[in-house]
């Protein structure tokens, strides 16, 4: 049944999906010097020399695997606003997989879902060896700070429920 279909027979009979659980709380607004800080975070990591394009693709597949709707929906939006194409971001969960990943690429969403998943992971040394073939040393400290602030980020997001749907890449700069 097509998403029309659906939505048409939801309506019918009366049903709707259940809506997002209400926002707990603006984190920014009750601990501004905290939210301050990851912000910091986030500049130097923006500023840092990695490609706009490759930090995207690791702020997509961090929040991915934290199930953070509202980092999914900007971080998606920020990629499509800076030329990143649908069929790159609809693979990133699969880019295993996926023939449209470059090798660096590859290595840095591979770093991405092991520093991510520290506590399962524990980051293996054969990773760690592939990763160095791509990134020199500041760049791989450069790429790690990105997996800590999004994961950051998204804990805050999920934790206090940050309602996704409403940002706007033009109005974020």
């Amino acid at each position: 049944m097509g998403d029309n279909q659906t939505r048409q027979s939801r309506e019918a009979d009366g049903s709707r999906p259940p809506a997002p659980p209400p926002s707990r709380l603006d984190y920014h607004e009750v601990a501004p010097d905290g939210f301050a800080a990851m912000l910091g975070l986030e500049r130097y990591v923006r500023g840092s020399g990695l490609p706009h394009a490759l930090l995207e693709l690791v702020k997509v597949r961090a929040s991915q695997i934290n199930g953070c709707a509202y980092c999914l929906d900007m971080h998606t939006k920020d990629a499509r606003a800076a030329g990143e194409t649908e069929q790159r971001l609809y693979a990133v969960a699969a880019w295993h997989e996926a023939p449209f990943f470059t090798e660096r690429e590859r290595a840095a969403l591979a770093w991405t879902e092991a520093v991510t998943r520290v506590g399962e992971s524990r980051v293996p040394d054969e990773l760690y060896e592939e990763v160095r073939r791509h990134f020199d040393g500041k760049e791989l400290v450069d790429l790690t700070l990105a997996i800590v602030v999004i994961n950051g980020w998204n804990r805050l997001a999920v934790s206090f429920r940050t309602a996704a749907g409403s940002y706007r890449p033009d109005l974020a700069r």
